[in-house]
């Protein structure tokens, strides 16, 4: 029968799209990589969402984030998200939490109830502590590298942390994770170098913040870092499309997928 998903169920098959149905993913940051992983797997038709950020938008979030807009400046983005999604899909079901997720907030989560982890957010001890409690679940996760201070959408790349060059961050977590005896993570990352962006101390949020009152600030980072519509927005595309794979097992050799 015609639906929403028909399109999707062309490529994947109705076993498939039952699998996306009944299958829970946890997004963890919903800003200008989050955000476009999160359209993308309602869009393909993921049946419950968890949405994890304490952020709400500010003016220097419209020229990246896809839920940003002069109507939603002040708002909390798990809520607009909420608000999005349903309008999307009304059957999806969403958890939203205003929270940022670090080590002393990981236990208000049970990962053993997510099909699949979404790293999106921005801090290390945020990303290392994610990683640990999602592995120790056994539940797959795949995580952001950096997608600011780049330019070039086509220079992202799929991969084990342990194959990653280039990037930086990459660097910091592969060490990380050797150190804990993580023995793999799949992870997107860029092999561009980074750009130094201009020291222009009027255009920091972090001297000049324009965030919505009463706002908890997420911990605070050396260098705010300069970004695009388009590099962020590839990032999270690529890795909703890994997760939707994964779920439904494209490619895999188990007779029901192409």
């Amino acid at each position: 029968m015609l639906n929403q998903f028909s399109r999707t169920q062309l490529l994947f098959g109705p076993e498939a799209m039952e699998r996306l149905f009944r299958s829970r993913v946890a997004v963890f940051g919903i800003g200008g990589v989050g955000c476009y992983a999160v359209e993308a797997l309602v869009r393909s038709g993921i049946g419950a969402l968890d949405l994890i950020d304490n952020d709400r938008f500010s003016l220097t979030n419209l020229n990246r984030q896809l839920y940003a807009t002069r109507k939603t400046i002040g708002k909390y983005k798990v809520d607009v998200a909420e608000e999005r999604i349903h309008e999307i899909n009304p059957e999806c079901t969403v958890h939203t939490y205003k929270t940022f997720y670090l080590p002393e907030t990981r236990n208000q989560f049970d990962f053993t109830q997510y099909d699949y982890v979404i790293d999106a957010i921005d801090t290390v001890t945020g990303k290392l502590s994610l990683i640990e409690a999602a592995k120790a679940a056994d539940t797959p996760i795949i995580c952001s590298m950096g997608a600011g201070n780049k330019m070039d959408p086509t220079a992202f790349r799929v991969a084990d942390i342990y194959q990653t060059s280039v990037c930086p961050l990459a660097r910091i977590i592969r060490s990380e994770c050797r150190k804990r005896g993580i023995r793999d993570l799949k992870v997107v990352y860029s092999t561009e170098p980074p750009i130094r962006p201009l020291e222009e101390p009027s255009l920091s949020d972090q001297s000049h913040c324009i965030c919505p009152p009463d706002t908890q600030k997420p911990p605070v980072r050396r260098d705010v870092p300069g970004s695009t519509a388009f590099v962020p927005s590839a990032a999270g595309l690529i890795i909703a499309g890994e997760v939707v794979k994964d779920l439904v097992r494209y490619g895999k050799s188990d007779g029901n997928n192409p």
